[in-house]
C-alpha cells in the first residue's frame, strides 16, 4: 500500500520539476528485484576548521537552539534500517540505529519512491537508507548510487525537526565529486505535516554537477514559484546554508550572508519538517549504470523561534 504521503505529494514536486526544468531552459538562453548492494563506502576528505558560523542578526527574531551536531557518534553502513515507525511525526526513529543516534534521526524508508519516480521521469529511485547514509568521522556520509535498475536515493530528517511552527535549520555540506555525479540532486526542504498542500520551501536544491538554489512553491500564489540561484555555488566545495523561518518571512542565508528573503502569502503558516532529501536528477540527465556519488554533511542545527527582538 503506497503511503498517504505519496498520495499527496505530486501536487508540489511536480512544481519543484516544473522549476528545475525552467532553470535548465534559462541556463541554455517499481522498484527493481533482487536485494541491492552499496559500493563500498569511501573515505572522504576532513571538514574544514574554519567554517562560516550560524548567522547573528542585530535585530529580527530570537532562536533558541534546540539540536545540534557534529557527528561524535558512528553508526555504520546498513543501521539506518527499520525506519517505518511512527513515519513523518516526531515519535519516528529507524530502529536499526546505535541508541544516541537513533534519538536524532530518521529516514524515509527503504521501498518510497523518489521524486523522479513520482513524476515518472525516464530514471527514477527508491529510498534505500540502509545502503546509503553512515556516519563516520564526525560526518554523515549519504552515497547514493545505481547499478543497473533505479537509483539509491536517501533522505534524513533530523527528529528535532518534525513538526515545528517556524524555525532554523542549519547545515553544512560538501559533494566528493560533483564532476561525476550527473544524474544525482538534492533539494533540502521545509515539507508540510498536513494536507491540503500548500508550501513548499527548498534550500539548497540542484544537481550535484552543477549549482544549488532557492525554490520556494505555494499554492495560495496560484502555484507560482519564486527562485533564485546565487553565483556559483558549487556543491564541490563546503558551504554552510541557513533557512531562517518566522511569522511572514523566510530567509536564506549562504556562509553568513543573507541571499533572499520573500514575506507574505509566500511563507508558510503552518508546522513543516526539515527533511534533507537527495534522489534523482529532475532535468533529464540520467545516472550511468554502476555510477555513484557522495554528499558529506559535517554540522546540522535545528533552533526553535522565540519571539522578536524589541
Amino acid at each position: 500500500m503506497v503511503p498517504d504521503k505519496w498520495r499527496c505529494e505530486p501536487t508540489l514536486r511536480r512544481l519543484a520539476w516544473l522549476a528545475a526544468a525552467a532553470l535548465a531552459l534559462c541556463a541554455c538562453s517499481s522498484p527493481a528485484g533482487g536485494t541491492a548492494t552499496s559500493p563500498q563506502a569511501s573515505a572522504s576528505p576532513s571538514a574544514p576548521t574554519s567554517l562560516s558560523a550560524p548567522s547573528v542578526q542585530a535585530d529580527g527574531p530570537i532562536w533558541q537552539l534546540k539540536w545540534r551536531t557534529d557527528f561524535p557518534e558512528s553508526a555504520p553502513l546498513g543501521a539506518f534500517s527499520d525506519c517505518n515507525n511512527y513515519d513523518r511525526t516526531p515519535a519516528a526513529y529507524c530502529g536499526g540505529l546505535p541508541a544516541d543516534v537513533r534519538s536524532q534521526w530518521w529516514a524515509y524508508p527503504s521501498g518510497w519512491p523518489d521524486s523522479a519516480t513520482e513524476v515518472h521521469m525516464p530514471l527514477g529511485g527508491y529510498y534505500d537508507p540502509a545502503h546509503t547514509v553512515w556516519i563516520s568521522g564526525g560526518q554523515m556520509h549519504i552515497r547514493m548510487f545505481r547499478t543497473t535498475g533505479p537509483i539509491h536515493s536517501a533522505a534524513v530528517v533530523p527528529r528535532a525537526s518534525i513538526g515545528l511552527l517556524y524555525g532554523k535549520y542549519v547545515e553544512r555540506f560538501r559533494v566528493v565529486n560533483p564532476d561525476s555525479s550527473t544524474g544525482y540532486k538534492s533539494s533540502h526542504l521545509l515539507w508540510p505535516t498536513s494536507y491540503p498542500l500548500k508550501y513548499e520551501v527548498d534550500f539548497p536544491e540542484g544537481e550535484w554537477d552543477s549549482y544549488f538554489c532557492v525554490h520556494v512553491h505555494s499554492i495560495p500564489q496560484g502555484t507560482a514559484t519564486k527562485n533564485l540561484c546565487p553565483a556559483a555555488p558549487s556543491w564541490g566545495t563546503w558551504n554552510t546554508t541557513e533557512i531562517e523561518w518566522w511569522p511572514g518571512n523566510v530567509a536564506f542565508y549562504l556562509n553568513g550572508a543573507e541571499i533572499y528573503h520573500v514575506t507574505g502569502k509566500w511563507v508558510p503558516d503552518e508546522r513543516m519538517s526539515w527533511i534533507i532529501q537527495n534522489e534523482s536528477a529532475l532535468n533529464g540527465e540520467l545516472a550511468p549504470e554502476h555510477s555513484s556519488a557522495q554528499l558529506n554533511i559535517s554540522y546540522v542545527a535545528v533552533y526553535t523561534y522565540a519571539g522578536e527582538k524589541g
